[in-house]
């Protein structure tokens, strides 16, 4: 029996993005894997049901579709209710935000499911191609921007014309990170002045080569923010103190503020206070890129356009999910690259190891197995 692999419409609102592709379909066909989707399930992509069936997918119900699958693909995670024709012991490997959804970790164990959390993949080399959280915010980097130039109501590049000169708009990117560093290259190809900060001293040359220019303290003890596995920590307090107070002096002189900082199972951390959105001039713009997690600005709001002291602050929820079509090709190729790194040809079906494995499993033989759970 040829392995099975289901891809169900995505449910969460506002999700348009697909953890298949038809380039992807193909390839898990190549690797003798059936290849069942939803009907519909690409649409919000710009992926029509044909597309799907000309790379030799089926395209059917959802309840068929999981009928019988040994891995099921999802961006986020399904609904267990939606899996239950599955396979006792199915593999599913998707996004699950396994720190704040500990009910849904809870319920796929219950149902004897093996969930597979794509944002818990390690930051190895090899784990690269593999990376979700990279590819989208790759994308989400670059939509920030496009969003607050939008919202501004000047002009990002320097014009000179004959009714005289437009200056150039003042970017600031608070961490620099794979969003903030697209952020820095996107507001920079349309012409900014741009400027970046981040709690790792160790970026200072990423944002050179940028063309972008570093914004950090120097003198202090305590610089080093890099935590386990090349994601920020925290800082010592006078550290913390010197830069909050030297990034206060350069927001207020910036047009556009683009926030990006995460730190994984904690809420965001606040980068901006109601304080300092007083101190900038009417008109600029904020795009906080941590909003869904709590914010890295005060008083940022989910999918809603916020003014405050003559300021626009906008987030969104899901800011990769507003470039459906590319993030899911990315996202599907991660989801692809994984599976069939670890593709046994005598089995016919992957076979994780232990690095990689581990790192990303969370339930396995009706217990939650993860480490960073447990802990």
């Amino acid at each position: 029996m040829a392995l099975r692999i289901a891809v169900l419409k995505e449910r969460a609102p506002g999700e348009d993005r697909v953890a298949l592709t038809p380039e992807t379909a193909k390839k898990f066909a190549a690797l003798g894997a059936t290849v069942a989707v939803e009907e519909g399930a690409g649409l919000g992509a710009a992926i029509t049901d044909e597309a799907y069936r000309e790379a030799g997918a089926e395209v059917v119900s959802g309840p068929k579709a999981v009928e019988g699958a040994d891995i099921v693909l999802g961006v986020q995670a399904p609904d267990v209710a939606a899996l239950s024709g599955a396979k006792q012991g199915a593999w599913v490997a998707a996004t699950f935000d396994p720190f704040r959804n500990g009910d849904t970790v809870e319920a796929y164990a219950k149902a004897g499911l093996e969930a597979l959390s794509m944002e818990f993949m390690p930051r190895i080399t090899r784990a690269q191609s593999m990376d979700v959280l990279s590819s989208q915010s790759n994308l989400a980097g670059y939509k920030a921007v496009l969003t607050a130039a939008n919202q501004y109501g000047r002009a990002f590049p320097m014009m000179m014309t004959a009714a005289g000169t437009v200056q150039a708009a003042k970017v600031f990117v608070m961490g620099v990170g794979v969003a903030g560093l697209q952020a820095i290259a996107t507001a920079r190809r349309l012409g900014a002045q741009v400027s970046a900060t981040d709690v790792r001293s160790a970026t200072k040359e990423q944002i050179q080569s940028l063309g972008a220019k570093p914004i950090f303290v120097e003198h202090v003890e305590g610089i080093e923010g890099e935590g386990s596995g090349g994601y920020a920590s925290e800082m010592s307090e006078e550290y913390r103190n010197a830069q909050a107070e030297l990034v206060s002096g350069h927001i207020a002189k910036q047009d556009i503020v683009i926030t990006t900082a995460l730190i994984p199972g904690k809420p965001a951390p606040r980068l901006i206070s109601d304080a300092q959105i007083a101190s900038m001039k009417p008109g600029s713009v904020i795009f906080d890129l941590a909003v869904a997690q709590g914010g890295n600005v005060e008083g940022s709001k989910p999918d809603e356009v916020v003014e405050k002291h003559g300021v626009t602050i906008v987030g969104y929820s899901n800011t990769a999910g507003h470039l459906a079509t590319d993030a899911s090709a990315l996202f599907a190729r991660n989801l692809y690259n994984f599976l069939s790194a670890f593709w046994d040809k005598e089995a016919g079906k992957p076979v994780l190891d232990e690095e990689i494995g581990d790192a990303v499993r969370l339930t396995q033989g009706g217990k939650v197995v993860n480490e960073r759970l447990a802990g």
